[in-house]
């Protein structure tokens, strides 16, 4: 049975922490590339020297950071497998109170709270900037934050937090260091 639990919670971080973590360190990128886009639309709105293709430029930078916010918010709630069958490998293993595991339990916490917390938040709240109003795609950049770089800047920062804790966690699952199993 230990087995099988274990199976499931690798299997699981592998298929659930991974695409959180390359979509949610495509978000920042690609929100720049939104704003600039944006930004190019409104352009065309008011002088109308981008043209169409600046307006088709932004909605699909805007339809990616959809996809990308989508996939982080999906893989995040899928990924509470890994805690739970994480757990149940461990209690079976006799192995709850060793330290690589308190810390590899308090990091994972870490990094779902910096999930949570931080970088979804911060992306809904790009999205909503750049989701343009019912009236046109041209007007989305006058709504946007006066400082895209730095807010994208500082969610890739976030993003790259999240990413370290989960590597960490990762180097902490395979070394196990002071282990007193086999497995």
């Amino acid at each position: 049975m230990t087995k099988f639990l274990l199976s499931v919670h690798v299997l699981a971080a592998i298929i659930t922490i991974g695409p959180v973590t390359v979509a949610a360190s495509m978000f920042p990128p690609a929100a720049r590339r939104a704003w600039a886009a944006a930004g190019a639309a409104a352009g065309a709105g008011s002088t109308g020297t981008a043209g169409p293709t600046a307006i088709a430029g932004a909605g699909h930078e805007l339809t990616a950071l959809r996809t990308l916010h989508r996939i982080c918010q999906v893989y995040a709630a899928v990924g509470l497998v890994v805690p739970t069958f994480g757990l149940a490998t461990a209690s079976s293993l006799g192995i709850l109170g060793e330290t690589w595991l308190i810390v590899s339990i308090v990091l994972t916490a870490a990094a779902a709270a910096v999930l949570v917390l931080l970088v979804l938040p911060r992306q809904a709240k790009i999205l909503a900037e750049l989701t343009p109003p019912a009236a046109g795609l041209a007007t989305a950049a006058t709504t946007t934050s006066a400082r895209p770089r730095q807010v994208s800047a500082r969610l890739a920062m976030h993003t790259g937090i999240f990413n370290l804790l989960w590597a960490v966690v990762t180097v902490l699952m395979i070394l196990r260091p002071g282990s007193t199993t086999n497995v």
